[in-house]
């Protein structure tokens, strides 16, 4: 019975790419949570300090999670290898990798080759990044094709409805914290993940789904899929609000990787749909 439990909500969704139901959703939510915390125990014990700058140097690992993904949507990775890149896998996989850059970058600090750790932490981000990107090219020359456009038209509404958001909250709600990078990065995040949410699905020459169970709801109940613009609205303006109430009060470092957490879960899914429909995947 545990076993039937197991595959039917975990395995069997994560071998034949279904999509997400209300009890995987909770679970990966609640691995999510729990992850945030083992790490930043981890990061306090190791002496890394958690602020701005080493946010900053993790986004690249985020935009990898998306590309990566994407790889495996082309089927160009054989089984059982592709496993790895499909959620919830792909986040270890990349944790791994991360951590040994970590602790590559940290080394090269100490011995003074280079002058801050950040620096060479994010740089393997980057490199993974481009890396990740060579065969999802090769892909699209030989076997499918290469939307440039697709890509330009996601990315002005990213842009667009960030920016709008974004003036809103600063002039009209006058909340002078969201000048902060990280609450940009976490506002366009999410809209980019509306953006190509929307796009993928009322625009789009192909017929892509949404996999989430409250999204896939929500367009369902609406009819359309921009209806997402207003969900995520809805979500990350309170949070927002909620976050610089935690910093003023709360611990600065666990901050950091609460706001980071909340800008991957936006990110990473906007990257890889984006990215998956330049491609027509």
């Amino acid at each position: 019975m545990i076993g039937d439990f197991i595959y039917k909500y975990y395995v069997g969704p994560i071998v034949n790419g279904e999509a997400y139901t209300i009890v995987d959703t909770l679970t990966y939510a609640l691995i999510l949570i729990l992850s945030v915390y083992l790490v930043y125990r981890w990061l306090e014990r190791t002496g890394i300090s958690i602020d701005r700058d080493f946010i900053l140097a993790v986004i690249p690992y985020v935009v990898l999670g998306g590309t990566l993904r994407v790889v495996e949507d082309t089927g160009i990775i054989p089984y059982p290898w592709y496993i790895l890149l499909i959620t919830p896998v792909i986040f270890f996989a990349i944790f791994f990798y991360a951590i040994i850059v970590l602790i590559i970058s940290r080394t090269l600090e100490s011995k003074g080759i280079i002058r801050r750790y950040t620096q060479g932490f994010a740089a393997g981000g980057i490199i993974a990044v481009i890396a990740s990107l060579i065969p999802l090219v090769w892909y699209g020359i030989t076997q499918s094709e290469i939307h440039i456009s697709v890509m330009v038209i996601i990315l002005a509404m990213a842009f667009a409805s960030s920016a709008a958001v974004w003036l809103v909250i600063r002039y009209v709600f006058k909340w002078d914290f969201a000048s902060d990078i990280l609450y940009k990065l976490l506002i366009f995040g999410h809209l980019l993940d509306a953006s190509a949410t929307s796009f993928g699905i009322d625009l789009h020459e192909m017929a892509y789904v949404e996999q989430h169970v409250v999204g896939s709801a929500l367009i369902d109940a609406t009819g359309t899929a921009f209806s997402m613009f207003g969900l995520k609205l809805v979500v990350v303006i309170p949070a927002i609000y909620i976050l610089e109430m935690y910093r003023k009060e709360g611990n600065k470092a666990l901050w950091h990787l609460i706001i980071l957490a909340m800008i991957m879960v936006g990110m990473a899914p906007g990257i890889r749909d984006m990215v998956r429909m330049i491609l027509y995947v």
